[in-house]
C-alpha cells in the first residue's frame, strides 16, 4: 500500500471515533500525544550510535535493572508529552517507583484516563542495533474526577483496559494499537513524520511454527514448559517448530503476530514469579493478542482476568496464536 493513498493515523482516529464507546474526543487526542512522543523517541533511537545516548545510565530503577540513557530519556519524552498535553490524570511507569499524580494549578484535574506504560522495551538491545518498543496501556480512572488519583486507578484487571498499544522502533517505526474493535498498524515515514496505515485489521493465525522463549534458561524452568519445548521440536507432523527470540518483547510480539507462533516467559527457579510486569507488559500485549485473534495467559488463567495487587507486578506469560497457546496450558496442567 502507498503512502499517498493510504490514510493517516491522525485521520483514521478522528474516523474511528465512534466506535470507542466514549467518543468525547479525550481518547483521540491521547493517543495522538503518545504518536508525538514516539517520533521523538524514533528520532532519537535512530541517532544511537551518532550521540552520547548508548549504553548504561549509571542507576538501576525499581526493578534492580540497570537503566539505560535511552530507557531515562523515553521515559521523560512521554511523560512530559502527556503532561504537557494535560490530557490524563495519573502515569505509571515501568521506570518510575511511584504513579505519578498530575493534578492543575488548583490542585484539580478532570481528565479521566491514566496511562501505564514501558517506556523503552528491550533497550539493552540499542547497543547492538537490535529493535526495540514503548508498550502502553490506557484506562479510565475508577475514582472520582477531580480528585487526585490513587493507586486504585492503576491496579485495574487488563479486562478493564479502553485502549492499548506498541511501538516497534526497528528497520521502520511502527504504531500498533487496539480500542477494542480490531487492531491496526501505522507506518512512520520519516521523510514528512506522518504515520500511515500500513496493517489493517492485524490477525494472528490460529496456528503457528514459531516458538519464542529464552532456552539458555531451560534447566530453571517448570516441568511443563520442558515438555511443551520438547513436543514443538519433535518430528511430527508440521513440527518441528522454529526457535526464534530475539529477546526485545515487542519484537518477538510483533513478529508472531505477523507470522504466526507463541511467546513465553515463564516462571523458573531463577524467577520464581516470572519477569514480565503484568499492568505495563502482559495486559496491554495481551489485549492486543486477543484482538488480533490469539490467546494470552499465565499458563493456566487468561491473563487480563488477573487481579492486580501491585503497580510492578511480575507474572509468567505465554500468548500468542491460540492453538498453540492452548497446548501449551495443556503441558502445564499435567
Amino acid at each position: 500500500m502507498t503512502t499517498e493513498r493510504s490514510q493517516t493515523l491522525g485521520e483514521f482516529i478522528i474516523e474511528k471515533q465512534e466506535d470507542f464507546k466514549y467518543s468525547s474526543g479525550e481518547l483521540s487526542r491521547l493517543i495522538n500525544s503518545l504518536r508525538l512522543a514516539a517520533k521523538v523517541v524514533s528520532h532519537q533511537v535512530n541517532q544511537a550510535g551518532l550521540v552520547d545516548i548508548v549504553g548504561a545510565f549509571g542507576k538501576q530503577n525499581v526493578q534492580g535493572e540497570q537503566q539505560q540513557k535511552l530507557d531515562v530519556f523515553a521515559n521523560e519524552v512521554f511523560i512530559k508529552t502527556l503532561i504537557n498535553r494535560e490530557i490524563v490524570c495519573g502515569i505509571a511507569s515501568e521506570e518510575e517507583d511511584d504513579f505519578i499524580s498530575i493534578h492543575g494549578r488548583d490542585g484539580s484535574n478532570d481528565n479521566k484516563y491514566v496511562v501505564l506504560m514501558d517506556p523503552l522495551d528491550g533497550s539493552s538491545n540499542i547497543d547492538v542495533n537490535v529493535s526495540v518498543g514503548t508498550i502502553f496501556s490506557i484506562y479510565r480512572r475508577v475514582t472520582p474526577v477531580g480528585t487526585p488519583v490513587t493507586k486504585e486507578d492503576f491496579l485495574q484487571k487488563g479486562d478493564n483496559q479502553v485502549a492499548a498499544g506498541y511501538i516497534v522502533y526497528g528497520s521502520s517505526t511502527m504504531l500498533v494499537y487496539t480500542t477494542g474493535n480490531g487492531v491496526h498498524g501505522f507506518t512512520l515515514n520519516p521523510a514528512i513524520g506522518t504515520f500511515f496505515l500500513s496493517h489493517p485489521n492485524m490477525k494472528i493465525n490460529e496456528d503457528g511454527h514459531i516458538y519464542s522463549i529464552n532456552e539458555g534458561n531451560y534447566v530453571h524452568f517448570p516441568q511443563g514448559v520442558k515438555d511443551y519445548l520438547k513436543y514443538c521440536q519433535a518430528e511430527e507432523g508440521d513440527r518441528p517448530y522454529t526457535s526464534r527470540y530475539i529477546g526485545s518483547l515487542v519484537s518477538d510480539i510483533h513478529r508472531n503476530i505477523l507470522k504466526g507462533g507463541i511467546y513465553i516467559y515463564p516462571t523458573s527457579t531463577k524467577a520464581p514469579k516470572g519477569k514480565l510486569r503484568l499492568l505495563y507488559e502482559c495486559n496491554p500485549i495481551a489485549f492486543i493478542i486477543e484482538q488480533a485473534g490469539g490467546r494470552a495467559s499465565d499458563g493456566y488463567n487468561r491473563i487480563m482476568e488477573v487481579e492486580p495487587t501491585e503497580l510492578h507486578q511480575r507474572v509468567p506469560f505465554f500468548c500468542g496464536s491460540k492453538n498453540m497457546v492452548e497446548k501449551a496450558e495443556e503441558f502445564m496442567k499435567k
